[in-house]
């Protein structure tokens, strides 16, 4: 990933400036205090010094005032949103993005016991539209159809053939994206997707969350701009810039260390020889850029650095002829 795309996604937002907290006051002379036998009065000190600024009132300690306007009465009405709409399934649950008609998130967890069964297979399972979601705002087949795009997988079907339900679940469209076919989601990706699976070789609990991003770039006038394209009939489904992955390898102890890893790769063609370390970023710059949260109730205490616990790098198959018979199989691409 270069310097500057890392730099857009983990740009911090500007620091606020330092306020002043005391004022320096000038010497001040005090007036004696003059008694009666009836009464004390004590006067005020003499300053040439301004008196200090007083606070501002909090909100809440002011009287309620009585409002001439309702916004709740929208509610009457129904909620506007933005739903993130939710769809557990045996093998991955899923966010589901109603603008972009593409998942938010998709997490998944596999284990040596997991991929070792084989019980599930692909030419049985078909690519659907997920009815879980309103039909105005689902991905539907025809989106896809004559797109130049793949529909691809965020959760792999190979991370769930432990049932052939759970294979199923892997092929509705809510959990698929856009995602460039040669070069990427059938090379490079897939690469990566095999990466994540030899993870359990060493850890004996990998949990992985994947999910776009629609990341800037800067034009030819030096201003950024987010430009992504749009398919279907009529125009539904984004085409991300970007994906990531990140990745939580557990040593399967309660409470005990889990390896966090980040990556970020572009939609588009990627050489098999690129190192996959390039891709890694910090879990804090994938935030910044989805807009979510995924390690808050994780100590720092508990969290490694994934590629500094083993070797982050690729092993490269070749997965075009089986996608050949795939796609004899069923139309479309796939994994």
């Amino acid at each position: 990933m270069s310097k500057v795309t890392l730099a857009v996604i983990a740009a911090s937002g500007a620091a606020a400036g330092a306020a002043i907290t005391a004022a320096v006051y000038s010497s001040k002379k005090t007036t004696p205090i003059p008694t009666t036998t009836t009464t004390t009065t004590v006067s005020t000190p003499t300053s040439s010094a301004p008196a200090p600024p007083q606070p501002l009132p909090h909100p809440s300690s002011l009287p309620a005032a009585i409002s001439p306007v309702n916004p709740n009465g929208l509610f009457q009405y129904g909620f506007p949103g933005p739903v993130a709409d939710l769809h557990p399934t045996p093998s991955l649950i899923s966010s589901f993005d109603r603008r972009t008609r593409n998942p938010s998130w998709v997490a998944e967890h596999i284990t040596p016991a997991s991929l070792s069964t084989s019980v599930g297979d692909r030419k049985h399972s078909y690519f659907a539209e997920d009815i879980s979601i309103p039909e105005k705002f689902r991905a539907k087949l025809k989106d896809y159809y004559r797109s130049g795009y793949d529909r691809g997988h965020q959760v792999p079907a190979a991370d769930a053939k432990w049932s052939q339900e759970a294979m199923n679940s892997t092929f509705w469209l809510s959990n698929m994206c856009p995602q460039v076919g040669d070069g990427f989601n059938r090379d490079y990706w897939a690469h990566f997707e095999d990466f994540c699976r030899r993870l359990t070789g060493r850890y004996p609990s990998v949990r992985i969350v994947t999910g776009p991003l629609y990341l800037p770039k800067r034009d030819a006038d030096g201003k950024w701009r987010v430009s992504y394209e749009v398919i279907g009939t009529p125009p539904n489904v984004a085409v991300p810039t970007h994906f990531y992955k990140v990745i939580f390898a557990e040593d399967g102890r309660v409470g005990g260390d889990v390896a966090l890893g980040a990556f970020v790769l572009p939609n588009a063609v990627i050489s098999n020889d690129k190192p996959l370390k390039d891709f890694e970023v910090p879990l804090e710059a994938v935030e910044r850029a989805a807009g979510l949260e995924f390690a808050s109730k994780l100590p720092e205490v508990r969290r490694k650095k994934l590629c500094e616990q083993i070797e982050c790098s690729l092993i490269i198959k070749e997965y075009k002829e089986r996608q050949k018979t795939f796609a004899a199989v069923q139309q479309g691409p796939r994994r």
